[in-house]
Order: C-alpha cells, then structure tokens, then sequence
C-alpha cells in the first residue's frame, strides 16, 4: 500500500504555535518535503523528528517530485511543510498535491497556522467572506486585472506581498480602489515584532512611506459591500473602430485592443487591418 502525504502547517513564527498533532506527524513519517530545508531543519529539532529532509519547492525539478512520490509509492510517510503556514496556499506544494492525487496516495490535512485567516481576524475588517488574491504578478496587464477585481470586489481581499513592494501596492490599490477605502497590513503575525496596523489606504501609504514595511507582510482590504455590476463585454471591432476614430496608429489600436478585450494580438492585428 502507498503511504501517506500530510500537508502539515507549520507556525507563522512562533514555534509555539505548532500543533501536538504536527509534532506528532513530523516524527512519525519517513521523509519531510520542505521549501526550505535550511529554515525547517530547527522546527524537526523542535518537534524531535529525525525524517528525511528532501528540499522541494517553486524552482524544483520534476526529478524532485518524483523521489518524493516513488518514496510514498513504496509505502512510506511523506510530510509536506513550507516556510511558515499552511502548505499549497500561494505555495508550489499545490503541484505535489495533486500528483499524490492522481496516483491514487492517500492526503491528508494536519491543519494548523495560515497568515491569512491570521490577518483577517486582527483587521478589524469584516471576514464572513474574502477574496485570497495571493502575491499580485509585479507589472502588466494581469496585476491591473487584479487590483480591478479586488477595486470592485464585494468582499474584503487578502494579500500577501514582500515587504520593499508594500508601499507600491498602497499606491495602486489607492489609484483603483480611492484613498478611503479601509484597510491594514500585517506584517511579523506571531514574531517578536508583529504589528497589525489599520486604517484608510492613504493613511496606511503615508505611514510605509516614512516607515518601510520590514518581514512577512499581509494586506487586507475591505471590500465594497455591494454586489459586482457585470459590465457588457467589450466588442473588439467596436473598440478597435473608436480608438482608429482617435487617430492612434493600427498597431498601437491592435496593442489596446487585444490588451483590453483578452484576444490574442495577432487576432487583434488582424482584425484591425480588416477594418
């Protein structure tokens, strides 16, 4: 029989925090896949266990992967930790998961720390329901698609970001969201140094300006509390004949068009020069 994969979370920060159970699991299986092995080896110290660290994580290869499921094809216990939290939240663990799925291994959860339900419970915001929106793609078209949704989002959003982008996070979510929407940033949740602190978006953007945001930071941000109006799809000729009636060049029409309205470029071109 196959063994059994145990997506285990780990604490934030505070080794305090990590479960019996968890403890109990790491000792208990073979081999550990951890993003880090670096990081983790001191929580096996901690939890006793004396598994077998195997390093798995974004930029692994899938050789690595597959040693980790040839291990629990052969009937032995593999726990899947990450960082700090809960494993295959924003997290490359989601790919080994899935593997172990559809070979017929057993998953199973050992629940425990998530900054994400962290944060949203000390924000003073609403959280019967949120969007988990992750870390935002840096530039381009799909980090305004983003911060579009979560602008128009009903429920408050939950990000995650790297502590020297908070401030142009601030910035942007200002830029579509308005200086008054409210918010707060987590950063440090169970450390030494954790602070949640809330306010307006531009009260918050002020405040990282002067103060850079330092350690593991999660943004939450209310939502509008109003249901999303869908909007009626923008028809590509209809737009493309518009910005042509501006004077902007077929190629810069074709560029907006297939930016705006989700076509592929050389459709866009094409459709361009047809008109």
């Amino acid at each position: 029989m196959a063994g059994t994969l145990y997506v285990v979370a780990t604490p934030l920060g505070n080794l305090g925090d990590l479960s019996p159970r968890a403890a109990d699991t790491l000792k208990r299986v073979s081999a550990v896949a951890a993003e880090d092995t670096r990081h983790s080896k001191p929580l096996l110290i901690h939890a006793g266990s004396h598994a077998e660290l195997i390093s798995f994580h974004a930029h692994s290869s899938e050789r690595a992967r597959e040693r980790i499921l040839r291990i629990l094809q052969e009937g032995r216990d593999v726990a899947l930790i990450t960082d700090a939290g809960t494993p295959a939240i924003s997290d490359p663990g989601v790919d080994l998961v899935a593997a172990a799925q559809e070979r017929g291994i057993p998953v199973v959860t050992i629940p425990g720390p998530t900054a994400v339900a962290a944060a949203v419970s000390v924000s003073g915001i609403g959280g019967d329901r949120y969007l988990f929106l992750g870390f935002l793609p840096r530039k381009g078209s799909d980090r305004r698609r983003l911060l579009s949704t979560a602008a128009e989002s009903e429920w408050t959003v939950v990000f995650f970001e790297a502590p020297n982008r908070v401030t142009q996070l601030l910035t942007d979510l200002i830029e579509v969201c308005g200086a008054d929407r409210r918010a707060s940033v987590s950063r440090e949740l169970t450390k030494i140094f954790e602070e949640t602190r809330s306010g307006t978006l531009q009260e918050l953007s002020e405040h990282y300006a002067e103060a850079p945001a330092r350690g593991e930071v999660t943004v939450v941000v209310s939502g509008t509390g109003k249901p999303r109006v869908e909007e009626r799809p923008v028809d590509p000729a209809d737009r493309a004949k518009a910005l042509l009636a501006e004077g902007l060049s077929r190629k810069d029409v074709a560029d907006r068009v297939a930016e705006e309205t989700g076509i592929s470029r050389n459709t866009a071109y094409r459709l361009v020069n047809e008109l």
